[in-house]
């Protein structure tokens, strides 16, 4: 009679904090509409990277602040 084989798997080590992670470049226009309807259907996932850096261009920041003081009810 042939003897049960005993496999072993093992959960990869946790990240640390120091090892570096991968970086993709996207277009705003290819995770614009994605990121509307995660924040719309308030999607759990969406605050995991609530916290992560995001580099935009400076022009975008720009406009971004500019935005943000114009759309204030007082402005």
């Amino acid at each position: 009679m042939n003897q049960p084989v005993l496999k072993l798997y093992r959960e990869e080590p946790a990240r640390q904090e120091s090892s570096p992670q991968v970086q993709v470049t996207v277009s705003l226009g290819e995770i614009l509409p994605l990121l509307a309807d995660a924040f719309e259907s308030r999607r759990v996932w969406l605050h995991d990277f609530e916290h992560d850096p995001v580099t935009i261009s400076s022009d975008l920041y720009e406009v971004l602040l500019a935005y943000r003081y114009y759309r204030r009810p007082g402005a």
